[in-house]
């Protein structure tokens, strides 16, 4: 056995390359997180021990949208601070014209979470979420699959 240390990265492809490319230089960096690589195929976002990167789909992919629920991805979620980190997101999220799927709430997967769900220019969906304490190991927790994800 081993025990991880975090995420290493998320490298996404997307369809709609130049809204999805504009769309994550404005939502990474307002995150902490600093651009170290910006080429024609690939953007590159560090901070907060993980990095997320975006890249063009494959040119036959290009028209096509992200489907909640399909193979693979489901959501990515970036977790914050503090409940007004979230709060903060969300306000930024407006500004970007993020569709927000649900604005900032409690939800019941573990004790105290608060998030808010939103969706990049082609679908993808993306959460920023605050746990408190040790979440669902704490010894109260339990974890609770049924939000709207």
């Amino acid at each position: 056995m081993i025990q991880i240390n975090g995420v290493a990265h998320t490298n996404i492809s997307v369809s709609n390359w130049s809204s999805c490319r504009d769309f994550y230089n404005q939502l990474l960096p307002f995150f902490g997180m600093e651009r170290v690589f910006d080429g024609d195929n690939l953007v590159y976002h560090v901070g907060g021990r993980t990095a997320f990167a975006i890249q063009p789909c494959a040119p036959e992919f290009e028209n096509d949208r992200f489907v909640q629920g399909g193979v693979g991805l489901h959501h990515h979620c970036f977790r914050a601070r503090s409940r007004e980190d979230v709060d903060k997101a969300h306000q930024h999220l407006i500004g970007i014209g993020a569709k927000i799927v649900h604005f900032p709430e409690e939800g019941d997967w573990a004790p105290g979470y608060y998030s808010v769900l939103f969706e990049d220019p082609i679908g993808i969906r993306l959460e920023v979420n605050y746990v408190p304490g040790n979440g669902v190991l704490a010894e109260s927790a339990g974890f609770n699959p049924s939000g709207d994800f």
